[in-house]
């Protein structure tokens, strides 16, 4: 009997010992700012390391043995394992299908996002060359100049006499038009640029006319430069650019394309197809 209020004493001071190291170890996992359920999981270690300590001061249990020693064994286990399972349904679940969704949404915004910015973006460089493309046209017909798809390329007689600036502005409309519809990006101009998608551009100017570079813009498949087989017939070249692009963007492109004339340059020639 005397065993009994020893072993009372011993899980009491114990017990305390315990919920003391306990709430020690919560309060340094505040302070380090660990989650939740980290702080809860030290305190149970805490407890757990308690009932280790206690039990070792526990009277010896009476020794069995045969199907009574089975029957116990089984039971042990069968407790120890709903703890365990229960425990374990008490933390966060974690679905890996569920956390790669959570990912997918995240980077579906961010990527969203760069997109209607890279578009609005485009649309105001648009906007602002199609306001510039209508003040040189203005500018051209109060001169008595042509009209803007006729070949600009060198030809003086095809220039306004009163309006130099303004044929100069088409072509570098034109060049914004290049960068803007990222034709660098198959076609190598000035040693920059291309990835072999398409021909250098250098010396095009004298090797089709104005009206054939519009065609090939808006027609992608009307023209195959030499040596292009694989990528005509791949159809790397998109046909977007008469969805795209306004006429007068195509014109002043053209325009531009028209004045490379670097013969140093070994361009492709075009081929006819259709």
């Amino acid at each position: 009997m005397a065993e009994q209020p020893g072993l009372i004493k011993s899980i009491i001071k114990k017990g305390v010992v315990g919920a003391i190291v306990g709430a020690i170890l919560v309060g340094a996992a505040k302070a380090l700012a660990f989650p939740p359920v980290f702080q809860v999981m030290f305190f149970a270690y805490a407890l757990l390391g308690t009932v280790v300590f206690i039990l070792l001061d526990a009277p010896p249990v009476k020794p069995i043995s045969g199907l009574k020693a089975l029957v116990v064994l089984l039971v042990f286990y069968i407790v120890l394992s709903g703890v365990y399972i229960g425990g374990a349904s008490l933390w966060p679940q974690y679905d890996p299908e569920d956390e790669k969704g959570k990912i997918e949404k995240l980077l579906k915004a961010k990527r969203a996002a760069t997109e209607q910015g890279k578009a609005e973006e485009l649309l105001a460089r648009a906007k602002a060359l199609s306001e510039k493309a209508d003040a040189i046209m203005q500018r051209l017909q109060a001169v008595g100049g042509s009209t803007v798809g006729e070949g600009p390329a060198g030809a003086d007689s095809a220039k306004p006499s009163g309006a130099p600036v303004a044929a100069g502005d088409l072509v570098g409309l034109g060049r914004q038009q290049w960068d803007l519809q990222e034709c660098y990006n198959c076609h190598k101009l000035e040693g920059k640029g291309g990835k072999k998608r398409g021909p250098e551009m250098d010396n095009i100017g004298n090797l089709m006319k104005p009206e054939e570079l519009k065609e090939k813009i808006l027609e992608p498949r009307s023209w195959m430069a030499e040596g292009f087989e694989k990528e005509y017939e791949k159809k790397k070249m998109p046909d977007k650019y008469k969805e795209l692009m306004e006429e007068k963007e195509v014109d002043a492109l053209v325009a531009f394309l028209s004045t490379l004339k670097n013969t140093s340059v070994n361009t492709p020639k075009p081929v006819k197809k259709k």
